[in-house]
Formats: C-alpha cells, structure tokens, sequence
C-alpha cells in the first residue's frame, strides 16, 4: 500500500492577489509584507543617519533594497521553518560566544628560560632501578656480620 504525503497542503500559500477582479502582476505572502514594511523602516532610519536626504532617488534605491533584502530574508522562510524561528536562530547565532580572535604574540628571551632535562626513556629508568637496588662494593654471596 502506497502512503500519500501531504506536501499538497503546502501548495497553497496565504498570498494576497489583488483586488477583486484587479489581480496584481505578482504574488507576495503575507509575511513579506510586513517584512518588507520593518526592512523600508530600518533602512530609511539608516539613511537619516548617514545623512542621505530624502528625495527621490533615496527612495528608490531603497525600495529596490527593500525588494532584495526581502527576498533574502525570505528565501530561507517556509512552512517548516517559519521566520519566527529564523529570527530567533539568527539572535542566538549573533549571540553565541566565540574565540577570542586576538592572538598573542610573546617575546622569549633565552636568560630567563629554564633548561629542564628532557625524561629518561624506559629502558633507562629501569637500568637506574635496578642499579639502586644493589649497592655497589657487596657480592650477591656474602653475608653481613663475618659469619659465613
């Protein structure tokens, strides 16, 4: 038996065409237009404070900006991913902590190094092991105490 998906549910997008009898020339959803309004917004805010006036070249160029930063935003919008949680992925990737990127650079002088022997292997910890165990001068048949 064949399950069917339900990926037809998604073929029908909340968009506005238009007014009745009067259809627009394209298809928006509804989440791009307030998208859109808070991109105009940020962007004309920008524009103040850069000291760009308002004329009309201003207001074209960001519109144009606000059609393609939309269409950014949104291209990564779906029914699985809505922008709630892309917002709010975006916030806890600009807020995540990081590396500190600075890299210090230290200046050794060689007076003040201290020359460490380097570890004896393990065969020659092990011969000076044994060494410490028989002291020198003393055969392995002698006795202590002249009583042989």
């Amino acid at each position: 038996m064949r399950l069917l998906v339900d990926d037809e549910i998604y073929n029908v997008n909340a968009v506005w065409l238009g007014p009745p009898g009067r259809t627009l020339p394209f298809r928006v959803r509804y989440v791009a237009y307030a998208v859109g309004a808070v991109v105009f917004v940020l962007l004309q805010m920008i524009e103040r404070r850069l000291g760009i006036g308002l004329g009309f070249f201003s207001l074209a160029y960001s519109l144009l900006a606000t059609v393609g930063l939309t269409r950014l935003v949104l291209s990564v919008v779906d029914p699985d991913r809505p922008l709630g949680a892309v917002v709010t992925a975006f916030v806890h990737e600009v807020g995540a902590p990081r590396d500190d990127p600075r890299i210090s650079a230290h200046t050794i002088r060689p007076a003040r190094v201290r020359a460490v022997p380097s570890r004896p292997g393990r065969a020659q910890r092990r011969q000076h092991r044994h060494a410490r165990r028989r002291p020198a001068g003393r055969s392995v048949g002698t006795s202590v105490g002249g009583m042989s």
